[in-house]
């Protein structure tokens, strides 16, 4: 099996798509991810769901998690309020990462080697660089797992 025929129809969004409406579409739909265009709609970058926790989540938070418990809930529910008047561009990691990008001929193992490099919860399958669909980490688990 090849990249095509994996590859599922999947939202994009830009890198300047209001963060909120990102988030909403990750939310609603429980995607692990979505898939980032630039301006030529061509695949930028994926924004995994765990980036946007780590956005929502203030720094000194993260480094003592016990500071966690100790915020009462009128703060933690502010939380999503960081979102406010922000772009997906500011969502991204700082320091630039490896496109997880395969191509529609790739295999199960090839998608799966990209995957697990990368350590990201799905990939965008392209043909001459555009985009086909992605292909999730559960749905190549689900191939894979059919294939027996």
């Amino acid at each position: 099996m090849h990249g095509e025929q994996m590859a599922e129809a999947f939202p994009v969004v830009t890198l300047d798509t209001d963060a909120r409406q990102a988030v909403e579409l990750l939310a609603s739909r429980r995607l692990p991810g979505l898939i980032v265009v630039d301006e030529k709609g061509r695949p930028h970058s994926v924004l995994p769901a765990s980036q946007v926790v780590r956005f929502l989540v203030p720094t000194y938070v993260q480094d003592d998690p016990s500071l966690a418990r100790v915020m009462d809930e009128p703060l933690a529910d502010q939380v999503a309020d960081r979102l406010a008047g922000v772009t997906v561009r500011k969502l991204l990691p700082r320091e630039p990462v490896e496109l997880p990008v395969v191509n529609h001929d790739d295999t199960v193992i090839e998608v799966a080697a990209i995957m697990a490099r990368l350590r990201c919860p799905l990939v965008a399958v392209v043909k001459d660089k555009e985009i086909l669909g992605a292909i999730t980490a559960s749905r190549l688990l689900e191939l894979v797992v059919a294939a027996h």
